[in-house]
This record gives C-alpha cells, sequence and structure tokens, in this order.
C-alpha cells in the first residue's frame, strides 16, 4: 500500500510542486499552427513522460478531450489520447512522477470509473491520481448522446457519483446505491487502489458549486486565473472555504504558460510569433463560444480572451529570461498556490530548458530543493 499524502504532486519535499498539462492532445494547451506543439504520438509522449520523470517534475495531467476546437475537416486538430489508457501507458515507463488521468462525470459509471483507477493505480505502484471534471462541454456530449445539465445540477451529480466510486474503493462487503441519479446492487469493487486511504483526487471549481464539490471530496482545487492579484484573492478564499465548510486543507494549484529564452525580446517575439501570426482564431473563437454561455452575441477580444485561449488555455504567461519566468513563479507561490500545471509551445524543448536554466533558479528562490 501506498500512503497518498506521500505521493509526489502532495509530498514531495520541493515546496512548489510541478506538472506538466495537456501533452495528450495535439497543440497542447494551444491552439496555434507554429511549430513545436505536441502531435499525438505514443513515441512523443515517452519521450515527454521520461523528460518530465528525470527532470523531477511531480505530475502530468492530462486533459479529456474527445474533439478538439479546430475545424471538423482538420483532422489532425482533433488527435487526443484517452486519458486513463494514456496514464497506465505511461506510468509503465516511469518511475517517480505522478500520473493523473482527468475523467469528465457523466461518460464514465461510478463501477467502471472505480475500477478503471484501481487498475491504472496497480500498474503505477500507487502514483496514479484521478481529475474529476463535472463536465462543460456541450459539443463533446452531444458525441455521446448526451444533454448537458444546468451547471449546479453537474456538481449534484458529480457529489453523488464522487461518493459512489469512493464506497468502491474502500468498502469490502456488497453494497447497494439509492441515489437521484444512480441506483446499484449489490456492488463490490475487487482489488482495492494501492494507494491509502484512496488515491488523490484533483478538480477544477471557482464557482460556488466547484468550491462546495473540491472542499468535500479534492485534496487539490485546480484554477485558472487570468494574473496573480486575482489568484492571491482566490487562493485565500478557496483554502478558507474549504476549511470552514469540511475541515479539510486543500492545495491549491495554478497554470502558467512558459515562453522561455535568452533574451526578453526573443521570447516575446516567438510568443507573438505564436499567438499573432499563427494563431487559429476561428478555434479560440469556439473555445469562447463553449465555455462562455452566449458569447457568439458578444463581440470577440482578439487582443483579449483570444490570446489567452491560443496560448496556454488561458493560464497565466510567463514570456522571458530564465530569470524574468522564475520571478514568475515566485509570484505565483507568493499569492498562495501550493504548484502549478505547466504548457508550452514545444513541450520536448520547455522541459529541457527548465532542467538546465529554471531549475537552478527555482532552488535559488526557495522554490525547489
Amino acid at each position: 500500500m501506498a500512503d497518498k499524502a506521500r505521493s509526489p504532486i502532495l509530498g514531495s519535499p520541493d515546496p512548489f510542486k510541478l506538472a506538466i498539462f495537456a501533452a495528450n492532445m495535439a497543440g497542447g494547451a494551444n491552439l496555434t499552427s507554429a511549430d513545436g506543439p505536441p502531435r499525438v504520438t505514443w513515441p512523443e509522449s515517452v519521450r515527454i513522460a521520461q523528460a518530465a520523470d528525470r527532470a523531477g517534475f511531480e505530475a502530468l495531467i492530462p486533459v479529456a478531450r474527445w474533439k478538439g476546437m479546430g475545424r471538423d475537416d482538420v483532422a489532425e486538430g482533433h488527435r487526443s489520447f484517452e486519458t486513463f489508457t494514456w496514464a497506465a501507458g505511461l506510468a509503465a515507463v516511469t518511475e517517480r512522477i505522478q500520473l493523473f488521468a482527468t475523467l469528465h462525470v457523466p461518460t464514465t459509471h461510478p463501477v467502471a470509473a472505480a475500477k478503471m483507477v484501481t487498475t491504472v493505480d496497480h500498474i503505477a505502484g500507487g502514483r496514479f491520481a484521478l481529475n474529476v471534471v463535472a463536465g462543460w462541454n456541450r459539443v463533446e456530449f452531444e458525441m455521446f448522446g448526451l444533454d448537458q445539465r444546468e451547471h449546479d445540477e453537474r456538481y449534484a451529480v458529480a457529489d453523488e457519483w464522487m461518493r459512489f466510486v469512493r464506497r468502491a474503493w474502500t468498502e469490502d462487503k456488497p453494497f447497494d446505491v439509492d441515489g437521484r441519479y444512480y441506483a446499484a446492487r449489490t456492488v463490490i469493487s475487487q482489488p482495492k487502489p494501492v494507494s491509502t486511504p484512496e488515491p488523490v483526487v484533483m478538480s477544477a471549481g471557482a464557482s460556488p458549486a466547484g468550491r462546495a464539490f473540491a472542499a468535500e471530496h479534492a485534496d487539490i482545487n485546480f484554477v485558472i486565473l487570468p494574473d496573480t492579484d486575482a489568484t492571491a484573492r482566490t487562493v485565500s478564499s478557496l483554502k478558507a472555504d474549504a476549511r470552514e465548510r469540511t475541515g479539510r486543507a486543500i492545495r491549491v494549484f495554478g497554470a502558467a504558460h512558459v515562453v522561455c529564452r535568452d533574451t526578453e525580446a526573443e521570447a516575446r517575439a516567438w510568443f507573438d510569433h505564436a499567438v499573432h501570426e499563427q494563431g487559429d482564431w476561428d478555434a479560440a473563437a469556439t473555445a469562447l463560444d463553449l465555455l462562455i454561455p452566449n458569447s457568439r452575441s458578444a463581440d470577440f477580444d482578439r487582443e483579449g480572451m483570444g490570446a489567452a485561449a491560443i496560448a496556454g488555455f488561458f493560464a497565466i504567461p510567463l514570456v522571458g529570461t530564465p530569470e524574468q519566468v522564475v520571478a514568475g513563479l515566485r509570484d505565483m507561490a507568493d499569492a498562495g498556490l501550493d504548484g502549478v500545471a505547466i504548457s508550452w509551445i514545444d513541450y520536448e524543448d520547455g522541459i529541457a530548458r527548465y532542467a538546465r536554466d529554471l531549475h537552478p533558479l527555482m532552488v535559488e528562490a526557495g522554490l525547489r530543493v
């Protein structure tokens, strides 16, 4: 058995935890035709995972994506690897890094989910973690023949789903479920996960319903915020809210998009090339239409939210020299974040630059050991 409190994402000695975000889908966390983003091949995924493992990153966090944001007739833009099987394969070829799978609650029954989590956790030797998403992408739900529920009801479903899954992970005797959304008889799930008392759970939600779910069920709440000022206010509120609701201390992670070069001018030129010259603005508009209700009736802010969608999918941009990037990460840690999920345009180059240029500076800054 493996105590989840000692897992990489929760228990590593590094004060500021680092994860890699969205390496399982075409473009990574980017909507650009610039050279470099993931193309989604298995050898590429293995290279990224093993390089991250060697560099000391705590985790790999994939995105559950069944359909890309780009045009339907551009097939390569819709490539992605399913997150459980992706995590299982990478667990077998890595040694230390934590492997997440991301799951949209309505697409997977609790009995199946409990068994899937357990199986990957055994392959990973207790290094598996689950990112639970209540569900938001209407277009993908339509692929499953599902109707999207109202926002708060999605979290009511997720709450019942999570309680069902947790019973399957922990109870040895058969049990029945009679809920509003799920009903089942003589449920039993063996073996149990390697992680005790259960695997690490992450969710993402800053809305009242999302906060309540995270406070009750998550070890980590993953939030995407526009800047460090907003981050400081939100992180403090999320942690206090969890303590008040449930008495639990949760971690809060943010997202950063890193463009690091020897000079600030080089970094900003590359960022401008990827966003303003090669960015897929149509895909950015699609993302906003899905994320923001009725966005088609509003003006599309090309320089604002569109650019944020293209580079890092609304992550905080850290663009500059190694010193400037580390200063940005220091600001995020000072804002109260326990860690950050990082994306790059070129993931393999980004990991190499981290190991060579950023890690020593992060040690000096007290962020890493």
